[in-house]
Parts: C-alpha cells; structure tokens; sequence
C-alpha cells in the first residue's frame, strides 16, 4: 500500500485533532450526562462526535487506510488489522472529562507492522499538541489565543539518573499493584495524570517511567507510544517485549486489549533504583 510521507501527514492530523477538541469542549461546555457502555467503561456524546470528524476527515486524506477506533468497535464495528492502520481514540479519559480536570485527549496513531510509527495526542482543554514519528523525533505544540498551534518545539526524553528517577501514574486508575511496583523500586516522585497526557510528559522529558498494571486498550495508548518511541523512548510488556499492537483477537476478554506494561524514556530507568538518601 503506497502512503503519503509520515510527516507530510501531520499537518493534516493536528488539524484533524483541533477539530475533534472543539467538538469536546462544545460538550464540555454543556450539562452532559455520562452513559455506560457493555463493557462499563463510560461514554458521552463529545466521545462519538470527536469521532465522527475524524473518521470523516481520514476518510478523506487517506481513504486506502482502514480505522479501528473506539466507539465504533463498541458499536459492533470491529475491523480485522492489517499491516497497516489507524487507531483512534476520540476522547481518551473519559473520567478526567466527566470532573472537568482538563485531562482528557485526543489520540489518533498510525501502526505499520505491529509498531505505532506516527502519533499525535492533543488536550483541548490544555491547548497542548504532542506529536511524534519514529526515526523522525517528537515535538509538542500549544495552542495561541487565536486558536491556531504555535510552533513546534522538539521534545526528547531526558537521561536516566538514579538521583532524580520520577514516574508518572494514572490518576483515576492507579492500583495496589502500581503501588506495590513503585514501592518495590523506591520510587517516591510520582505525579499523578490522566489519559496519554502520562506518554507526552515522558517524551519531553519530566518522567523516566510509567507503570500500568489492570485494563488499557490499543487506542488507549498507541498514540502516546508513538510519540514516547518517536522522542526515544518505549513501551515493553512484563516479560520485557515490545508491546504490539493490531491484536484483533480476543484478549481476556476483548480484541485490541493490551497487557500490563512499563513505558519508559531511557531504558536504562528500568533497572535503576532512586539513591538512597543520607541521614
């Protein structure tokens, strides 16, 4: 399948995600009521609207490219992957939405063979744009008082030193075994974030890990993958494998269900250990 240059591409994807944020915030600006899908997980009216101008504006920038993306799965619709699709999630943390924290994105990811080569995460509320293509670099975005992106600033995740080692953890879905994991490692700087804002703060630099332990799904996190490989980073299951994407067959319970996983920014971060302090 010819496609169009990755970067070429992205100017075309950031709008796209501007344009889904604004139909968030049009909800987000509303007494919106939050629903219940099948597998529990929670859905509003911003989630399928976000989505419908994305797969519209796919649809027309790259028609030959199939799309996996999150409502339209939960409605049935459950596309076979191939080498090469996209994975979207319109309106990635859907609890942070519904506080009204302003932690919630935009995830749109392109996978090639198994790998999230492009990613883009945008937050509306934030007015912050994360991008990346691998072996292109990462960059991130903010948006002007005029509505328009501001320029990109390249983004790169920072070396790993014992000394200042921090993580990031899920705000609304941080666990005993995310814990005991932090706890095993002496980790004690950890900040708490929603969505794939966890990915972009690692990929420009202010984390060095990001366990998850429990329930994620492809679209949950190939975008900010994408964009955490594309600034030097990863993201390995518990065995140490690159996490995959593109598993269209049931896991556990349900298809493009990840495993447990550790992102990181310098791999060297999962094998070290915070200094202990004197005194």
């Amino acid at each position: 399948m010819a496609l169009p240059a990755l970067t070429s591409l992205l100017p075309h994807l950031e709008s796209l995600a501007v344009a889904a944020g604004r139909e968030i915030l049009a909800v987000y600006a509303t007494d919106f009521q939050v629903e219940r899908k099948a597998d529990a997980s929670a859905v509003t009216l911003a989630d399928t609207r976000a989505e419908a101008v994305i797969l519209e504006g796919l649809s027309r920038l790259v028609p030959q490219i199939p799309v996996v993306a999150e409502e339209q799965v939960a409605a049935g619709h459950c596309p076979a992957a191939c080498g090469c699709f996209f994975l979207v999630d319109p309106l990635d943390g859907t609890r942070e939405f519904a506080s009204r924290n302003g932690e919630f994105t935009v995830n749109i990811a392109l996978i090639e063979d198994a790998v999230p080569v492009l990613g883009l995460v945008y937050a509306p509320v934030l007015g912050l744009l994360y991008a990346g293509v691998l072996g292109e670099g990462a960059y991130k975005r903010v948006l002007s008082d005029d509505g328009t992106l501001g320029p990109a600033e390249a983004i790169r995740v920072r070396t790993a030193e014992s000394a200042r080692l921090a993580a990031v953890a899920s705000r609304s879905h941080r666990d005993a075994a995310t814990e005991s994991w932090l706890a095993a490692r002496g980790i004690r700087d950890v900040h708490a974030a929603g969505s794939s804002l966890k990915f972009g703060l690692m990929a420009e630099g202010l984390a060095d890990l990001y366990p998850r332990f429990g329930r994620t799904m492809e679209w949950d996190t190939a975008a900010g993958d994408a964009v955490l490989r594309a600034a030097g980073g990863g993201v390995v299951t518990l065995d140490g494998a690159p996490l995959l994407y593109g598993k269209d067959q049931p896991q556990d319970d349900a298809p493009y269900a990840n495993p447990n996983f550790i992102a990181f920014g310098d791999r060297r971060a999962l094998d070290l250990k915070p200094a202990v302090e004197a005194g």
